[in-house]
């Protein structure tokens, strides 16, 4: 049995898009399941697009999320060079061959004619096609052109009669009537290929038997198919996957700020719950479970569960996958992630950094929320009294006035040695018992009083034990002063 032999073939245009990073790993997870080899090459032929340090964001990006390629420019392999700009040598020579073939031709229109091609199309309300003008100039004509320097083209010979079918994983085989193909240039003026040419050219040249890529590109499969005839090649297996949308309507944009990976990545999600949700849009595993490892979507991965439907892109759903790999986090692994964070806001050198991280791991969805959650650490800031409105617990404002006026002598009462959170525990748990009273009654006012907020990480008891006795008696004091106005 031939080995699998995929390819990830992105143009070092930007930044890694969500989709380029799902082609990539969809081409990983079908090459590693069958113990076959992930090539990487990098298409940098459209130098107009080309973005200085885009490849660099492409190997990292690809090492980020464990997608380690077998082959690829930076550690060669034995079908390189791996970077298209470094193969120009071979694109024109096949292109040649395919004239010699009979399945291409020279076409020296110029320019001016070609735009009044278009103009004519345009008045008629027609979609511009190549009329083929110089498909059946004589051998003489031809050979009198090139000897005279004039510029031209290699277009590819579609037949002009009968049908081709195409064979794609998801999709079946489609048909497509030969008169709609037009006669796509192969090699441009200036002795470049084209895209669709150079894949070809290419993937063969490689080896490569499976071709991941957008449904976008079904409309050239017909023309990737009859090439690949036409030089007597084995046509790879071909996997067309949908787009991923914003919603029904949009596809993801850029402009929104989350249409990249490394968008994500600013935004506090960890690369293996992105990896893991990725996977997912567009594949359906066979059973309930969507929480995969690296190594288990590799064992899970099935082409079968891909979708012909487009997926959409569900932030919520991106969340709380994070969430729960949040919370499959050792604490020293959270707190490696974390405390960065939460420095942002607490610069107080006396404050356990620790003990906030793990007060904060089963409240966290994503690390950018944790500066919002931890900024009252240092400072308390002007809160308004009805916080300490609680509906649920039926608490007011006059009833958590009392119980703050309850609490204050408790922890005055705490010397300053026993300061810790399991005293301040069982002292104020011993005021709630002889107070009989629901525990929501002190330790809700207690929260709003030390943080300035209905909801926090942790209590009041351990957000007073990080931030101190003094600190905490003066918190308490500012909530007495702000009920009683």
């Amino acid at each position: 049995m031939k080995k699998v032999r995929t390819r990830f073939a992105p143009s070092p245009t930007g930044y890694m898009h969500i989709g380029n990073l799902r082609t990539a790993l969809f081409t990983y997870l079908i090459a590693k399941q069958q113990d076959g080899d992930f090539i990487l090459r990098i298409e940098d032929t459209d130098r107009e697009r080309y973005v200085e340090g885009a490849v660099d964001v492409i190997y990292n990006t690809l090492k980020r999320c464990g997608l380690n390629w077998d082959e690829g420019p930076d550690i060669g392999g034995p079908v390189g060079p791996y970077v298209q700009s470094e193969r120009m040598g071979s694109f024109k020579k096949y292109a040649e061959e395919l004239v010699e073939k009979g399945g291409a031709y020279y076409c020296f229109c110029d320019k001016e004619r070609l735009d009044g091609l278009k103009a004519e199309c345009e008045a008629q309300g027609k979609t511009y096609s190549y009329d083929r003008h110089c498909r059946c100039l004589s051998c003489e004509e031809v050979k009198s052109k090139l000897d005279a320097g004039t510029p031209y083209v290699i277009r590819q010979k579609m037949p002009l009669e009968g049908e081709v079918t195409f064979h794609d994983e998801l999709y079946g085989d489609i048909t497509v009537d030969c008169k709609e193909l037009e006669d796509q240039i192969l090699i441009k003026t200036d002795g470049m290929p084209t895209y669709n040419f150079a894949n070809v050219v290419d993937d063969h040249l490689m080896g490569i038997t499976h071709v991941v890529r957008g449904n976008e590109y079904l409309s050239s499969a017909p023309k990737y198919e009859l090439l690949y005839k036409a030089f007597g090649w084995e046509v790879p297996t071909y996997i067309h996957v949908e787009h991923i949308m914003k919603d029904k309507q949009h596809k993801l944009s850029k402009r929104d700020g989350d249409a990249s990976f490394e968008d994500l990545m600013n935004k506090g999600y960890l690369t293996e719950a992105v990896v893991n949700y990725i996977a997912l849009l567009g594949w359906a595993p066979k059973g309930e479970e969507e929480i995969f490892s690296l190594p288990e979507l590799i064992k899970e991965f099935d082409i079968s569960g891909l979708s012909k439907s487009p997926a959409i892109f569900d932030p919520l759903k991106l969340k709380a996958i994070n969430a729960k790999y949040i919370k499959k986090l050792s604490p020293e692994e959270f707190e490696s992630y974390a405390a960065p964070y939460v420095r942002q806001m607490v610069k107080r050198e006396d404050i356990n950094i620790s003990r906030i991280c793990q007060l904060l791991q089963d409240r966290t969805e994503v690390l950018t929320d944790i500066p919002e959650k931890v900024d009252f650490f240092d400072t308390l800031r002007e809160y308004e009294p009805a916080l300490y409105f609680n509906k649920k617990n039926k608490i007011d404002e006059e009833k958590s006035l009392q119980s703050l006026k309850d609490i204050l002598p408790v922890l005055e009462g705490i010397d300053e040695s026993e300061w810790t959170e399991e005293n301040i525990h069982d002292k104020l748990f011993e005021l709630i018992a002889q107070k009989e009273v629901k525990n929501a009654l002190i330790l809700l006012p207690f929260r709003v009083a030390v943080s300035g907020k209905a909801s926090t990480p942790g209590g009041g008891i351990e957000i007073s034990s990080l931030i101190g006795k003094a600190d905490t008696l003066d918190r308490v004091k500012k909530g007495i002063e702000l009920l009683s106005k």
